[in-house]
């Protein structure tokens, strides 16, 4: 009997069975698909390391912005797609074969296939049972894959399988303007193709900042990708050339659009539905996993984490849950996972990054606060690389305590780094202004941002 089974063995499911594994501890982890999870194979790594190589075409091509001639830049798909998956052999630490070995030489049992529960203590993997004290699901998420007349004849991709086709789209609709639609929306006009973007909210990236959402869609409407709100589709057929899709507007308005290729980007849901989760007793509510605040669910010995129980789906949350996991089965406890602050960024050029909470969300919380925002073309680092379009936008609250940070900046990601210490830490926004930051950089937009709270 193993001490601990591991199903899945994306960012939640590995950093768990190593930790256990490190203690001394019996452990199999099971994968049917590839080692590293939808981050390393289907998502993060693959999608932003196109981005950049993306990124690098579009300064070479407006040259001339930078007082550069740089003639007949241009790039080769193929080579393209090499380029990421050797990328992605270097995240990996070799091809799927050596980081199998590896694995097993550090004493961890890994089984390729797919595992199903038939008791609380057992699951069958290609009719071998197996048997453990503890258990962890982390099989992560999977495209939703929505009803739509025609779909299924006319054919799709996901990002699964988008980076993989044997020749660039000409032109591509994407269904979903989520942080996985608008990426590869930047990323395949940047590389030449007929982009045209769909969204049935009332803007892209719901999630994120109204004001900082409409300035990255006026820069990427400037690329040359056409980007349509509060419309859906609602049919799609077969055609010489590609696929005809049938748009709804929810103003009535309808039209049809034909396109190469058609890219759904419409959301995901947990990958339970082959897990036989009855058999073990373990709840789901909605499609997800039901857990505690301790990621335990409704079986004692059996923990989730990572997509298929988070609402928060990223690798860097999968991560620490996974490690959070191995905590509580080692020291025998059910800590609670801190679920804050949380980052969030699309990777787009300019990147959109937030933490803490959203204008909407202290509205809907009554949460007296100040908001100041300093558009990119006053901090002098943007200036002197030509980067201006973006803004820092900080909520603060009657105590000088910072709720939210927003960015749309040039590597705004990496700027989140001291809002989310200050948050982390109860440090006063006072606290940037007081730090002295080095010049030019883009980080000193933060201090100068948050000085102007007392201005």
């Amino acid at each position: 009997m193993y001490d601990l089974i591991v199903i899945g063995a994306g960012g939640a499911g590995s950093s768990c069975a190593e930790k256990i594994n490190n203690a001394g501890k019996h452990v199999a982890l099971i994968e049917r698909d590839a080692l590293g999870g939808t981050c390393l194979n289907h998502g993060c790594d693959p999608t932003k390391t196109a981005l950049y190589s993306a990124k690098i075409l579009n300064r070479a091509q407006h040259g001339n912005r930078y007082g550069l001639n740089i003639a007949d830049a241009g790039y080769d798909w193929r080579m393209l797609q090499q380029h990421i998956r050797t990328t992605q052999e270097q995240m990996r630490g070799g091809t799927q074969e050596e980081a199998r070995r590896k694995m097993l030489e550090r004493g961890i049992d890994l089984i390729i296939g797919s595992a199903q529960f038939i008791s609380n203590r057992e699951v069958t993997v290609d009719g071998r049972t197996l048997q453990a004290k503890q258990f962890l699901i982390a099989t992560g998420a999977e495209p939703t894959i929505p009803e739509i007349p025609g779909l299924q004849v006319s054919g799709f991709v996901t990002n699964k399988n988008i980076l993989d086709l044997p020749d660039q789209p000409h032109s591509l609709a994407i269904m979903g303007a989520g942080p996985v639609g608008v990426e590869f929306a930047q990323l395949f006009a940047r590389l030449g193709s007929e982009v045209h973007l769909f969204e049935a909210e009332s803007q892209i990236l719901p999630k994120d900042d109204p004001d900082l959402v409409a300035e990255l869609s006026e820069l990427l409407e400037e690329e040359g990708l056409s980007i349509s709100t509060q419309a859906r589709i609602t049919a799609v057929s077969p055609t010489v050339d590609g696929k005809q899709l049938t748009i709804c507007y929810d103003s009535g308005y309808q039209e049809q659009l034909v396109v190469s290729e058609l890219l759904l980007a419409a959301g995901r849901k947990p990958a339970v539905e082959s897990l036989n989760l009855e058999a073990a007793g373990v709840q789901i509510n909605e499609g997800q996993i039901v857990t505690d605040d301790s990621l335990q669910t409704t079986i004692s010995h059996i923990w989730a984490a990572g997509d298929v129980t988070s609402d928060y789906p990223f690798t860097h949350v999968a991560w620490r849950q996974g490690v959070h996991v191995a905590d509580n089965i080692l020291k025998g406890a059910k800590r609670p996972f801190d679920r804050s602050p949380i980052p969030w960024v699309t990777y787009t050029d300019p990147e959109l990054a937030h933490v803490g909470l959203t204008i909407a969300q202290v509205t809907e919380k009554n949460t007296p606060y100040r908001v100041v925002s300093l558009p990119l073309e006053d901090v002098a680092r943007a200036l002197l690389i030509g980067q201006t379009g973006g803004q820092i936008k900080l909520l603060v609250d009657e105590d000088d305590q910072l709720l939210g940070g927003h960015i749309l900046a040039p590597h705004g990601g990496e700027l989140l780094g001291p809002i989310i210490l200050a948050i982390q830490a109860n440090l006063p926004v006072s606290s940037l202004v007081d730090m002295v930051w080095p010049y030019p950089t883009l980080s000193a937009g933060l201090g100068h941002a948050a000085g102007q709270l007392d201005d």
